[in-house]
């Protein structure tokens, strides 16, 4: 049955028009943001059988330790690491890019964005931006999320409330349009998934007891990536 159910996640989404480029974002540390960039470069290396994950960060462990042989780092930092990951991330090859990026490179990196008018050039050259924003409620949050709003159109820009940090308690700026909730887990069952050599995907593969929370919480999680992926599709 987790057969079956995995196959369908890897299989039941038609090949898309536009390359994604998915930039799991926060002014803020220790937010979740290396999670959910792991939980999602896994669902799409499942679902497309490639994926290219760029890390933007400082601190480890980061996902270039989580996924060694799906990441590599990247810089935006200086002029020469600007230009090579953005020659990267606006060539329309098919194959599902990933930007865990750093608190720290949040200003500098966005900054670039709008300099160079990435999201118009992306457009233009078949590549679909998607930014994850994960939501905190605190100040540099709201100051992050409404200079984002400004230069994000609302259908590509995603708040991803991570219940165990929001506690589900969200500004309302960031409620109003697309939201994707990810649920809160137990520590112990936090601090079992943050060991580098732990897999998602083998999880659900190797587990047999699907009543387990944490078969269910990846499975939502894969899910719901699954759903943004098919909205883009819709678009186009």
């Amino acid at each position: 049955m987790i057969a079956l159910a995995l196959t369908h996640l890897s299989n039941d989404i038609p090949r898309m028009r536009r390359t994604p480029v998915y930039i799991i974002c926060s002014p803020r540390p220790m937010v979740g943001k290396t999670l959910i960039a792991r939980l999602l470069t896994e669902f799409l290396k499942l679902q497309r059988g490639a994926v290219a994950a760029f890390d933007v960060g400082l601190k480890e462990p980061s996902l270039l330790d989580y996924l060694p042989r799906l990441t590599e780092t990247a810089d935006v930092e200086t002029t020469y690491g600007k230009m090579a990951l953005m020659d990267r991330l606006i060539v329309h090859d098919g194959i599902a890019k990933v930007i865990d990026l750093g608190y720290h490179a949040f200003d500098e990196f966005f900054s670039m964005c709008g300099e160079i008018g990435f999201m118009k050039e992306a457009a233009r050259r078949g590549i679909a931006p998607i930014i994850l924003f994960v939501a905190d409620n605190d100040r540099a949050s709201a100051r992050g999320f409404a200079t984002l709003q400004q230069m994000i159109p609302r259908a590509a820009l995603v708040v991803i409330d991570n219940e165990f940090i929001t506690r589900g308690d969200l500004p309302a700026a960031m409620t109003a349009g697309r939201m994707l909730r990810i649920a809160g887990l137990p520590v112990f069952i936090k601090t079992y998934i943050d060991r580098v050599s732990f897999s998602f995907t083998q999880y659900l593969r190797n587990e047999k007891d699907t009543s387990t929370e944490l078969h269910q919480w990846t499975r939502d999680g894969y899910f719901k990536f699954r759903e943004l992926e098919l909205s883009l599709i819709l678009r186009g």
